[in-house]
């Protein structure tokens, strides 16, 4: 299974709306796109072993090509070099693995020290980045509509975070289950920034995607956590429809069942018990999202009111029934419960 941060709704507008040069490379990206999603996962294999504690990673260069992994420019412990796309990639791997290694004793996405691999300037000015179950990828953007997609500190977590899910969880990419899969790498995307800025639930942005979106586009990023539906509306893109309730819940055969639509839900409950519990999200309603995904017991195609069980039990169980009580209200307000 792969994974692409640009949902393909997004793309289909600018197919809609956009100059030829913006539809062709729109086109492309989604044709590609709908290939990445009908293959199946693979896990990575010779994951060499890291000593616990230490990041590895490697930087690669697709110069432009859609040939993975491309050609090696940085490892890790290598000084930085010219390139902008390939020292922001390098940070950026490094502080998610510091993220999860911090806040959660997590040894990289497998919890045994997976080597984490980037390659940048995949393909002609190509609108996505994606994570392909072995690696991240990252495009150049066409600068017109996107920057690069290094840019984004929440993308790059959002990416390595399906890696975690893949992993521990296993949810199938599919309607409630897949919207599940998609809003877990929006928390861990956004608690990846908010740890690198030290930044506690109420002063978060919550934004996912920010600085992603090129001048001229009219919005903050790509999806709003704290108010699904309004990150961007603009004559290219149109206007952000996400729900923000199960009011607006989105009966639909794209994207998977409208994996990166009904996200929007799941985002906000996590945004409103964290911003109850206060401090720094990921401590706490964070930690219950994190044991709920490693909770073996968890179903594949869990449903938004199964995975809401679950947060409220860990919450509980991890801290106490106040904690508990703030996820379960989160929830509520947003009509699962």
């Amino acid at each position: 299974m792969h994974y692409g941060v640009i949902p393909p709704y997004m793309l289909r507008k600018i197919i809609d709306n956009g100059s030829g040069q913006q539809q062709n490379c729109a086109r492309n990206t989604l044709t590609h796109v709908q290939t990445l999603m009908a293959e199946s996962w693979v896990k990575p294999e010779g994951a060499k072993a890291a000593p616990p504690e230490e990041v590895q990673r490697e930087i690669y260069d697709a110069e432009q090509t859609q040939t993975l992994p491309g050609t090696l420019m940085r490892s890790e412990g290598q000084p930085a070099g010219q390139d902008i796309a390939s020292n922001e990639a390098y940070d950026y791997l490094g502080v998610t693995w510091d993220f999860f290694w911090q806040a959660y004793q997590r040894n990289s996405l497998d919890n045994h020290g997976l080597t984490l691999k980037g390659s940048v300037h995949y393909g002609k000015n190509y609108q996505n980045a994606f994570w392909n179950g072995q690696q991240m990828v990252f495009g150049d953007g066409d600068g017109e509509i996107f920057n690069r997609f290094t840019i984004a500190l929440d993308v790059v977590g959002h990416e390595l975070a399906h890696g975690v899910t893949e992993t521990e969880a296993g949810l199938i990419y599919f309607e409630q289950a897949g919207a599940l899969n998609e809003s877990l790498s929006d928390v861990f995307g956004s608690l990846v920034k908010q740890f690198q800025l030290k930044q506690t639930a109420d002063r978060a942005d919550w934004i996912i995607g920010e600085g992603l979106l090129a001048k001229g586009i009219n919005g903050k990023g790509l999806r709003s956590m704290s108010e699904p539906g309004t990150a961007y509306d603009d004559p290219l893109l149109g206007k952000d429809p996400q729900p923000a309730d199960m009011q607006g819940y989105i009966q639909t055969r794209d994207d998977n069942g409208g994996v990166h639509l009904n996200s929007g839900i799941a985002n906000r409950a996590f945004c409103l018990a964290a911003k109850a519990l206060g401090g720094y999200a990921w401590e706490q309603a964070g930690y219950a999202w994190y044991d709920t995904v490693c909770d073996k017991t968890l179903p594949q195609n869990a449903d938004f009111k199964t995975f809401a069980g679950f947060t409220i039990q860990h919450g509980q169980k991890r801290f106490n029934k106040a904690v508990g009580q703030a996820i379960e209200d989160g929830w509520k307000q947003v009509g699962v419960l």
